[in-house]
C-alpha cells in the first residue's frame, strides 16, 4: 500500500497509520522489549519515505491479535480521534497466492476493523493482491515504496538473511504492484460503503 500513499500524500492527502502493535514478535532471536521499539522506529522512517507523519500504535500483544471487544474498543476510539473521510485495512484473505500465507493478526485486525465501520457507517477499502478499485502509480510512488520497505532493516534482514535488504524490498514491491499487463497500480477492494 506505501506506493499508493505516496501517491495520495503527493497529492496532498493526509494519511495516518495506525497499527495495532508494535511487531515486538517479530524478529526472531530479539527479546521483545528490545524489538518493540525497533520496529517502531522503523515503522516511523518507513512511513516518513511516503508522506506519513502520524503513526500510532495501539499497544496490543503482537501475534495475539483477537477480534474481541478490547481491539474494537480500541479501533472505534481511533476513528473517533481521526476522522477519517476513508479507511484502509490490511489484506484478510488466508493467502496472498499459492504457498503465501498471510497472518492471523493481519487477518483479525482487518475483520475487526471491517466490523467497527460495518457498525458505526463508514467507507473502507482493503489491501488485496487482485482488487476492483486501483491506483495508478508513477515511478516515484515505486521508489519512494522500496525506500519505505527497506526501513524495516532489521526485521529484513533476520528474516532473508542471504538477500540484501534493498533487493528484498524491491522484489516485495514489484511483486505487489506490477500488473499482467506490466503496469504498476495498487489494488483495493471495497469492504464498506455505509452512511457514517
Amino acid at each position: 500500500m506505501a506506493a499508493a500513499v505516496h501517491r495520495w500524500t503527493s497529492e496532498g492527502k493526509r494519511v495516518i497509520y495506525t497499527l495495532a502493535t508494535s511487531g515486538e514478535a517479530g524478529i526472531e532471536g530479539m527479546p521483545p522489549e528490545e524489538c518493540g521499539p525497533v520496529r517502531e522506529d522503523e515503522q516511523r522512517r518507513s512511513a516518513a519515505h511516503v508522506g506519513v507523519d502520524v503513526v500510532e500504535f495501539l499497544g496490543f500483544p503482537d501475534s495475539q491479535l483477537v477480534n474481541d471487544e478490547a481491539l474494537r474498543a480500541a479501533v472505534h476510539a481511533a476513528i473517533e480521534r481521526h476522522h477519517p473521510e476513508v479507511i484502509i485495512t490490511i489484506y484478510t484473505g488466508e493467502e496472498y497466492g499459492p504457498g503465501m500465507p498471510n497472518q492471523s493478526d493481519h487477518i483479525n485486525f482487518g475483520n475487526t476493523v471491517a466490523q467497527v465501520v460495518a457498525e458505526r457507517g463508514g467507507l473502507l477499502f482493503e489491501t488485496a493482491p487482485s482488487g476492483e478499485h486501483t491506483v495508478e502509480l508513477e515511478c516515484e510512488d515505486v521508489e519512494a515504496a522500496v525506500a519505505s520497505l527497506a526501513e524495516h532493516e532489521q526485521y529484513l534482514s533476520v528474516l532473508d538473511p542471504g538477500t540484501p535488504v534493498a533487493e528484498q524490498a524491491r522484489r516485495q514491491v514489484d511483486m505487489s504492484t506490477i500488473g499482467e499487463d506490466g503496469a504498476r497500480r495498487s489494488t483495493f477492494i471495497l469492504r464498506a460503503s455505509t452512511p457514517g
